[in-house]
């Protein structure tokens, strides 16, 4: 693996407009963001979204895409944002200019070596690996087996929680990160600082709003980084580097080691007021203390999923009560990424399965239940439904996906479902019309809704490359029925990172 910082400007621009930077998530592989990019790259060629601008693009709702993707199936919800392609690509160019790449990496280097160790720098793959997968390597190594080690020396961990750290975070700050608070308060306003141009760029996309960035692309997580490097400067300015104690960071997930719950909590104390000062701040619902290092150094839910690793076949050696076992787990740590691997390894058991079996209504109503609860489960449970359904009468089929599709439909905020409905659904071999409100989905269906508002937008030519029926690589309808383990490979390795 690489860090993106010890690329070359011109490395990290190529990196930054891949489809699978401007959003990381998992969408139907017929999906893709990477041709609507390579064609405004060529309409702005290397400048500036103002130069195709009629408006300023601030002033208008709508500029960047908002989704919301249900968590538990009820009340809690997580919003993804597709930032407006123009705006992103003139963000890179910006960012990846060759004097502004050096500034940009140079400033994030002082922020090393302090108090706090930082294990979220950004990496890249140059093997057969994703990018994703890299990343998740990445914080494997440097944060769950480093705080292991850390059992040896201390006997107290505290972890803090950010509460939504990405939508709190005051964008002004990211001047103050680049250029220092002093610089930045006495050019306020000023579009010659770097900080300011990136700072105007994201609230070019939101409305003009100060508040939060974008979530879901390599480039905002980029953008996070410097800013809680600043955080992570301030705080070293705090503590100072001693050795009773080591502060863990990814990205902002913090874990604080020492050995007495006093000096924890008084690191806890300086680490909230330094992140108040971005906009930032804790949850105390979720801030978690051990006496056991060892314990405390691994979620409880990876813990729970070890033991439920091989879905306890010994004790449960029939689909139904395997899947069962699983719902029950699912109950207990909803969307956890234990779970999510966990669906992911009974979707490969699953597709070697070549009998119709008797209960198979039943095992669809269990496995429709999981995703129901834990909705971020269901790229791995559309693949289990697909196998499971495909195994049906033509007639069944309908009669279950119509069951399935219904069940679905109650969940609030369920675009991200309906995205992976439509997977395993709109295939010809399935037979049924697939509708939705969705506007990605209505773009698999050939419409032309709009995902970001252009009306700011004087050049035809841009226009004309932000044509959303681009983002279609291929038909929905010539998909496989049944959804392979490999075409979710990446849910089950973003899993790792949860």
């Amino acid at each position: 693996m690489k860090r993106v910082v010890d690329l070359s400007n011109e490395e990290a621009k190529k990196h930054f407009l891949k489809g699978s930077s401007c959003f990381n998530g998992d969408f139907p592989s017929y999906i893709s963001f990477e041709p609507i990019l390579k064609d405004v790259t060529t309409v702005l060629d290397g400048g500036n979204y103002a130069a195709c601008k009629a408006e300023k693009p601030d002033l208008f709702p709508g500029v960047n895409y908002n989704s919301v993707a249900n968590k538990d199936g009820r009340f809690a919800w997580r919003p993804f944002e597709l930032i407006h392609p123009a705006i992103y690509v003139s963000l890179v160019n910006l960012i990846c200019d060759e004097d502004n790449w050096p500034q940009i990496v140079q400033r994030l280097a002082q922020f090393e070596n302090g108090a706090v160790d930082c294990c979220s720098a950004l990496v890249m793959s140059f093997d057969d690996q994703t990018d994703q997968a890299t990343q998740v390597t990445s914080w494997w190594q440097s944060v769950e087996q480093r705080s292991l080690i850390f059992s040896l020396v201390f006997t107290h961990a505290l972890h803090p929680d950010v509460t939504d750290c990405y939508g709190s975070l005051y964008t002004h700050s990211i001047s103050w990160a680049l250029h220092g608070l002093e610089v930045a308060k006495e050019n306020k306003g000023q579009n010659a600082l770097l900080g300011n141009k990136i700072d105007s760029h994201i609230q070019a996309g939101r409305y003009g709003q100060t508040n939060g960035i974008s979530q879901g692309s390599v480039l905002m997580d980029f953008v996070a980084e410097i800013v809680l490097g600043y955080v992570d400067e301030r705080i070293t300015a705090e503590l100072g580097k001693c050795d009773d104690f080591r502060i863990l960071r990814y990205r902002d997930d913090y874990r604080i080691f020492a050995n007495s719950d006093v000096r924890a909590e008084e690191i806890l104390k300086i680490i909230s007021d330094q992140l108040r000062g971005v906009g930032m701040k804790l949850g105390v619902s979720k801030t978690f203390a051990s006496k056991n290092v060892v314990e405390a150094s691994i979620k409880p839910d990876k813990l729970a999923g070890i033991d439920l690793q091989d879905l306890g076949t010994a004790n449960a050696k029939t689909l139904q009560k395997q899947l069962l076992r699983l719902h029950a787990f699912g109950r207990r740590y909803p969307n956890s990424g234990a779970l999510r691997r966990l669906v992911s390894e009974l979707h490969t058991k699953l597709s070697q399965q070549t009998e119709t079996p008797d209960d198979l209504e039943v095992q669809v109503a269990i496995a429709t239940d999981i995703a129901v609860v834990s909705p971020a489960t269901f790229p791995g449970v559309a693949g289990i439904l697909s196998h499971l359904i495909s195994l049906a009468s033509a007639e069944d089929k309908v009669n279950l996906w119509t069951k399935v599709r219904k069940k679905m439909s109650n969940v609030p905020y369920n675009g991200y479902l309906e995205i992976w409905l439509q997977r395993v659904i709109e295939p010809r071999s399935v037979g049924i019309a697939f509708t939705s409100d969705e506007p990605i989905c209505k773009i698999v269906n050939g419409e032309s809704p709009n995902l970001w508002e252009n009306a700011w937008i004087a050049s035809n030519a841009l226009k004309a490359a932000l044509d959303v029926s681009k983002i279609v690589v291929a038909p929905a309808a010539d998909s496989q029925e049944v959804v392979t383990p490999g075409e979710v490979e990446l849910f089950r390795q973003n899993a790792w990172a949860y």
